[in-house]
């Protein structure tokens, strides 16, 4: 039986109870949501050693971090890399994006190292392996792709994206209303591509409730794709995007009604100013469904700092009602993360889900900030340091140059902060 099947029956599962508990929520807070569908909690039954971990309304911000080979370049070893890196971060879920080397046999291995939830595409591997069998992604038989999905469940993979939304109206919206950057999404382009070799209708969509029926078996949690998402600014909020978004409403129900858990994906590339609408257009229309978003990156020149670009969007996306924000590292549109830019990815984005946790009044976040304040005050630098974001790289910087006085070297005998408390009076404490 689902987390959302036992929340409709009035039961609190172990797992709720562990995400409460983590929240510093009452358990039932999270049953009621997990039953609303406004908390998802992805949760594989096969997926041994999982430490749960809640997505949703009143809920902290979580960070994913994705991992994964390329056709150049990565196999076992780099991805379980990476994935220390992400945990050691502090990032809340992982996915394995592998399009290269033997793909089941790496996420067997992040599956079985890591107690994260563990998302997957699994529409990467069944197009590649159409490519080695039948010469095509396009020639994939519809049996193949939901035999992936089956296998993906099966070795413990607790939420999958799935780009069910790109149905042939919404790719006519497209060819109507033509974009700069076209579509950026790899799933949405090998959805596409095998839509309109075969003129038949996305089989995602078209075989909808046999989806369900393998979520439901496992308790695979689904996370509907933005397989349109806007890769510019300036395809940002076009006609496609919101046709993929209206249709991804209507699967969030079916979904619910299955007793399916499940979230939404949105965008992708998009102007500061159309970010906090776009969120409150996906909680309308899928009925306040968990938004897990891509950023969003609010400009195409940040080539090398894309993290940065990515975490001014997802502060605002978190401020807004946003509830997962998809990390985004250094090496984006650039080159293969390697651990360093998983690290920094994974940083940088809690960064922005703890900015606009502060502003969704999220329990205890802005309590992190004042125990920070209070340790300046002191000029308690060992506190500073374990209070930090990345207490290691705070610990590193603060030890690279010495200092005369209590303060940094910034200022070295002319701290402001010291200077005020003696002169009224009050003297900071030192380490």
């Amino acid at each position: 039986m689902t987390q959302l099947e036992q929340a409709r029956k009035g039961t609190i599962t172990p797992f709720m109870r562990a995400v409460a508990n983590s929240e510093g929520l009452e358990a039932e807070q999270v049953r009621a949501g997990v039953e609303d569908g406004s908390i998802v909690i992805p949760a594989n039954v096969n997926h041994e050693n999982l430490q749960p971990c809640g997505i949703g309304k009143g809920l902290r911000t979580k960070v994913n971090a994705n991992i994964g080979t390329s056709s150049d370049f990565g196999d076992v070893n780099t991805e379980l890399a990476k994935l220390r890196a992400a945990e050691g971060a502090k990032a809340d879920t992982v996915m394995d994006l592998s399009t290269g080397g033997d793909i089941r046999s790496i996420r067997r291995s992040i599956a079985a190292a890591t107690s994260l939830p563990l998302g997957t595409v699994p529409i990467y591997q069944a197009g590649i392996e159409a490519i080695n069998r039948w010469g095509a992604i396009v020639a994939m038989p519809v049996d193949h792709l939901f035999s992936v999905i089956q296998e993906h469940a099966e070795d413990g993979v607790d939420f999958i994206t799935v780009h069910c939304g790109i149905t042939r109206k919404a790719v006519d919206r497209l060819k109507q209303s033509p974009r700069l950057t076209d579509v950026v999404s790899r799933g949405g382009a090998f959805t596409i591509a095998w839509m309109l070799h075969n003129g038949q209708e996305n089989p995602l969509y078209e075989h909808f409730d046999r989806l369900l029926e393998i979520a439901l078996r496992y308790d695979v949690t689904l996370s509907l794709g933005d397989g349109l998402r806007p890769g510019s600014l300036a395809d940002a909020s076009d006609r496609a995007q919101i046709e993929e978004l209206l249709t991804i409403g209507e699967l969030v129900d079916h979904s619910r009604a299955a007793g399916v858990q499940v979230m939404v994906e949105g965008p992708g590339h998009m102007p500061l100013d159309q970010i906090a609408a776009n969120v409150q257009l996906e909680k309308i229309v899928c009925r306040g469904a968990p938004f897990y978003v891509l950023g969003p990156l609010v400009t195409d020149i940040g080539a090398g700092y894309d993290h940065i670009s990515a975490a001014i969007g997802g502060a605002i996306a978190s401020a807004s009602g946003a509830d997962y924000l998809c990390y985004v590292t250094p090496s984006e549109h650039l080159a293969l993360p390697d651990a360093e830019d998983v690290r920094e990815g994974v940083t940088a984005t809690r960064l922005a889900a703890h900015a606009g946790d502060i502003v969704k009044g999220v329990r205890g976040a802005l309590d992190w900030d004042r125990a920070m304040s209070l340790a300046r005050k002191k000029l308690d630098w060992k506190e500073q340091v374990r209070l930090s974001l990345d207490p290691e790289k705070s610990s590193r910087v603060r030890g690279q140059h010495q200092t005369s006085g209590s303060g940094c070297s910034m200022c070295g005998q002319y701290c402001a902060m010291e200077l005020v408390a003696n002169y009224i009076g009050t003297t900071p404490g030192r380490c």
